[in-house]
């Protein structure tokens, strides 16, 4: 017999209320190698939201030649309609090119990405760091003009595959550039899945330091390492209350098998309802979800409670997440998972 809820026990250091931002939809399925007809990303959506999710990053308009299972962002908002436009249905914009897309969609929300690192900035973006803050200059400027909110995601925070260790004061720099352009909200990327929890509380100094308050800064960690909610702990008794998680744990790089997913949406809510915080979504419907998209994947799930609660779904076995044939550890040099992995600017 399994329990289907967990034993809550209040833990006074967290904070009693967590804002989960939802990426499943878009950072989860992007990197999918089928394409997902359009028709089960609104599906997803749609259930996600019927889970209490209230904030669901919905898609991205990027170049479609480059991440082709995006190309159909426009298609997916038409068939979302009201439920997919919003303050809290946000989309990745790349460029310009993207924002005008975006506004003729009717979008209301975007998110901007921009790196810590030099090395993925030219891979990732095509350019340096400082040019990309130049890039995104009048995105931001005409988004705010048009009323729009505005998310800015920092990859390779806490490490670089190219690079090895990232300087927190480096990765301080880069999120302050991005943030002094007038955005909302930050979100930190472990793109590569290495941080810690001394690591996390490091770098949140270093920004509060610069003047970039707790209350406006998301963490997003991915679980190479199995850190990604021991982490998010540690955030969240150091004043975090937004946290960027995926459904199924969905996500990862197409370049590297050893780069694991997002940090599951399921185990984040399991870990925070046990611990007396408010999510706002409810459990059983969420792991229904990602059961059924599981199913529509044709795949077990990667979340630890989606596989305990719904093991009907969970056949056969998940792959392992290294190549036996590979060293052990992650593959160096091929390691930009989740934010904006493979993801040209060009729109």
């Amino acid at each position: 017999m399994s329990l289907r809820q967990p034993y809550v026990v209040v833990d006074p250091s967290l904070p009693r209320r967590v804002r989960i931002y939802e990426v499943g939809v878009r950072d989860g399925l992007q990197n999918e190698a089928a394409t997902v007809p359009t028709g089960v990303k609104a599906e997803f959506v749609r259930r996600l939201a019927a889970a209490g999710l209230e904030t669901i990053e919905v898609t991205s308009f990027v170049n479609p030649t480059w991440v082709p299972q995006l190309a159909d962002a426009a298609d997916l908002l038409a068939e979302l309609g009201p439920d997919g436009l919003g303050a809290h249905r946000p989309v990745l914009v790349p460029n310009e090119r993207g924002l005008d897309r975006a506004l003729a969609a009717g979008v209301s929300a975007i998110a901007i990405f921009g790196s810590a690192t030099e090395t993925f900035a030219q891979r990732n973006l095509n350019r340096t760091v400082a040019e990309s803050i130049e890039m995104f200059r009048p995105v931001v400027a005409r988004a705010l003009d048009a009323g729009m909110w505005v998310r800015a995601y920092v990859s390779m925070c806490f490490g670089d595959p190219w690079e090895g260790a990232v300087p927190v004061p480096q990765v301080a720099d880069a999120c302050a550039a991005l943030m002094d352009l007038g955005a909302h909200e930050l979100s930190l990327g472990d793109t590569i899945g290495v941080a810690t929890p001394g690591h996390v509380v490091s770098l949140l100094d270093a920004l509060a330091a610069r003047g970039i308050a707790r209350d406006v800064t998301a963490v997003h960690f991915h679980d190479t390492y199995g850190q990604a909610l021991a982490n998010t702990l540690a955030a969240l008794r150091e004043g975090i209350t937004i946290v960027d998680a995926s459904a199924g744990g969905l996500g990862g790089c197409p370049y590297a098998k050893s780069a694991t997913g997002n940090l599951a949406t399921e185990d984040l809510v399991w870990a925070l309802q046990g611990a007396g915080v408010d999510t706002g979504v409810d459990l059983e419907t969420l792991v229904a979800t990602s059961a059924w998209l599981a199913g529509q994947m044709g795949r077990p799930s990667p979340s630890r409670v989606v596989r305990a609660l719904a093991p009907a779904a969970q056949t056969p076995e998940p792959a392992a997440s290294s190549d036996p044939a590979s060293p052990a550890g992650p593959d160096p040099g091929a390691m930009a998972g989740g934010l904006g992995c493979g993801i040209p600017t060009g729109s």
